[in-house]
């Protein structure tokens, strides 16, 4: 017969085991439980993002035409299919190898990066650059002139119908309670200085260099007929000094809304106003791609945004002012003399 004082020493580990065992049983089921009445009811609200998604896979849904399939090619691998790359001479209409998808991320469905969801039904529309009503093939002219320092597309080339497809597939079905989250990128609040070019290019060291390169350059795909997997951000590659991303307020918009990529969204920024600000002066110092004609964009120049960095401007406020800020004196102008409200 066993000890008594053995027996209890059993006794006890055994209870010190069983309670060890129920300890990690109800961890476990804390940390795996899901509560499906709540993810009923998320899923189920029209107001939730989760209730309607952009159709990314639209080379595994039978119900995606061959024209959106295009469409979708033209936008992602523009250099190979419109631009430099393209096997037939008569179809480079791209003067760089940068992709639409390169500044319209995920394919054009990220919400805070200028989204192409439910954008065919904001044209026709206004443009104070041309200074008419301008279409959805006008706009995406602007692009292929500017963004991708090309030539237009034909208005009723394949390309251009395949591009329009493809816009209207991921932006069908949308809900009227999405369609705020994807237009545009949210304004940043603009600083009352000018660009510091010595902290802009800190913060380019710190957060761009990885992707973008010491000197802008990009880092291109393994496949070099794909283009850029992160597209360079000045020299003779990028956009032209005619596009939009050269201006200051609105390309500190697009970083503050989505740089670091993968680190940034529109909702859950990584950088300040300020730094996106400061970086943004810092890209745009650097050469690029001249636009022919730029005079002649914004024919009534009080239309023309503060931070155009080429004249001429309705205002006496300097050249450099008018590139690297500071901007709340020039918005102040245009709100006291034209009774105008400026917010790029």
């Amino acid at each position: 017969m066993e000890p008594i004082f053995q027996q209890l020493i059993r006794r006890l580990t055994f209870l010190f085991l069983a309670l060890i065992s129920t300890i990690l049983l109800i961890a476990i089921t804390l940390v795996t439980y899901k509560d499906n009445s709540l993810m009923d009811e998320t899923i189920n609200q029209p107001n939730s993002e989760l209730s309607w998604d952009p159709k990314k896979m639209i080379f595994e849904n039978p119900k995606a035409t061959d024209l959106v399939k295009e469409g979708y090619s033209l936008v992602s691998e523009s250099s190979k299919y419109m631009g430099p790359l393209a096997e037939e001479p008569s179809q480079r209409f791209a003067g760089n190898n940068l992709s639409c998808t390169n500044c319209h991320l995920n394919g054009g469905t990220q919400s805070g990066s200028a989204s192409w969801i439910g954008i065919l039904d904001r044209f026709p529309q206004f443009r104070g650059r041309e200074n008419k009503i301008g279409t959805i093939k006008d706009r995406i002219n602007g692009c292929m002139e500017r963004s991708l320092n090309g030539v237009k597309l034909p208005n009723n080339s394949n390309q251009m119908n395949a591009i329009i497809a493809y816009i209207e597939w991921i932006s069908s079905e949308i809900p009227e309670v999405n369609l705020k989250v994807f237009k545009g990128f949210p304004n940043i609040k603009i600083p009352n200085v000018a660009v510091n070019l010595d902290m802009g290019k800190q913060i380019y060291t710190r957060e761009c260099v990885l992707c973008h390169g010491s000197d802008g350059e990009g880092i291109r795909y393994k496949d070099d007929k794909k283009g850029y997997q992160y597209p360079p951000l000045w020299g003779e590659d990028s956009y032209n000094d005619g596009a939009g991303m050269h201006r200051v307020i609105t390309a500190a918009a697009f970083i503050k809304n989505n740089m670091p990529y993968l680190q940034a969204s529109w909702d859950d920024p990584k950088l300040s106003d300020l730094e996106a600000f400061h970086v943004a002066g810092y890209i745009n110092s650097f050469s690029r791609p001249k636009k022919n004609n730029k005079e002649n964009d914004f024919p009534d120049r009080k239309l023309k945004p503060v931070s155009t960095p080429y004249g001429p401007w309705s205002d006496t406020f300097s050249p450099e002012q008018h590139k690297y800020g500071p901007f709340p004196p020039i918005i102040a102008y245009y709100k006291k003399t034209f009774n105008l409200n400026k917010t790029k």
